[in-house]
């Protein structure tokens, strides 16, 4: 992809997503995500209808009149975007491949975080780690992680979600709000899980096409596994095959929603032809 051709998707992308979150999602997050609790900012005369357990009562005696405290909300959070770039992810039947709309997602949560005045850091991820952005604020920051996502070439196609994990916990020292994207085609992270979801928020968001959950019956077809490079002929007339394949893939997410759940995670289903603005809004308001 040329330079050109990248800025321009870039802004596509921006122009679209910055909008939601400047529109939908920024008061919604703040609602979801509150800060670390309350610091001083100023004192002012009492008012009716405050709280007089506010009051000042050292600037109350000196000036013979009622002055309170006021407080704000101590706001500055981290977010961290875990995003899954294995070869599962250039899976689509629909409009969009699985990667777009983790791509979309990624960056409307970005600049929600952003318009609350957030650090937001990057971590790109296969079987190990393809690449860390440190948290940092800011628009021209946001729009590297777009562009990042959008042109990042990995260097593996397989996943591995508790290398994931455990690097996440050995860069973040201090709590952050953590949406990992995926399609979770993986298992055996459930403790791994449990231990970061002890010190930070995390959601696990699962973006899926439908074509993924079931093979039809379409005869003899070549297929290659996108992780492994592996061709095979399948036999898709075959009722075993279908239903050996329909119970793996359900296997996986009852695995997802249950390591998740158990582990005080949240959790967004996100079909790629679905839209994941009522997703992310209904998760927000769920969380208010």
């Amino acid at each position: 992809m040329d330079t050109k051709e990248l800025l321009k998707k870039v802004r596509k992308i921006e122009i679209k997503t910055r909008r939601l979150s400047d529109h939908i999602f920024g008061g919604e997050y703040h609602s979801t995500f509150k800060g670390r609790g309350m610091t001083f900012s100023e004192v002012r005369q009492y008012q009716f209808g405050d709280d007089v357990r506010n009051i000042d009562w050292n600037v109350t005696a000196r000036y013979n009149e009622p002055y309170i405290k006021v407080f704000e909300e101590e706001r500055e959070l981290t977010m961290m975007l875990m995003v899954d770039v294995s070869g599962s992810e250039l899976f689509g039947t629909e409009q969009q491949f699985k990667n777009e709309v983790v791509t979309e997602i990624a960056a409307t949560l970005a600049f929600s975080a952003t318009q609350n005045n957030d650090k937001i850091g990057l971590i790109l991820f296969s079987d190990e780690i393809e690449l860390f952005i440190p948290p940092k604020k800011g628009r021209s920051h946001v729009l590297r992680i777009i562009r990042e996502l959008i042109e990042f070439q990995p260097k593996s196609r397989q996943t591995n979600v508790v290398e994931a994990l455990k690097f996440l916990t050995n860069v973040m020292k201090k709590k952050a709000i953590v949406f990992m994207l995926s399609d979770f085609i993986a298992d055996d992270y459930k403790q791994t899980l449990k231990i970061v979801c002890g010190k930070h928020d995390v959601t696990g968001i699962r973006v899926y096409d439908q074509r993924e959950e079931e093979i039809p019956n379409i005869g003899m077809v070549q297929m290659q596994d996108e992780e492994t490079g592996e061709l095979m002929l399948v036999n898709t007339q075959s009722k075993t095959v279908r239903r050996n394949y329909s119970k793996f893939y359900h296997d996986k997410v009852d695995y997802f929603r249950d390591s998740f759940t158990k582990s005080g995670a949240g959790t967004i289903d996100c079909r790629v032809d679905e839209s994941y603005v009522k997703k992310l809004l209904g998760y927000f308001k769920r969380r208010a």
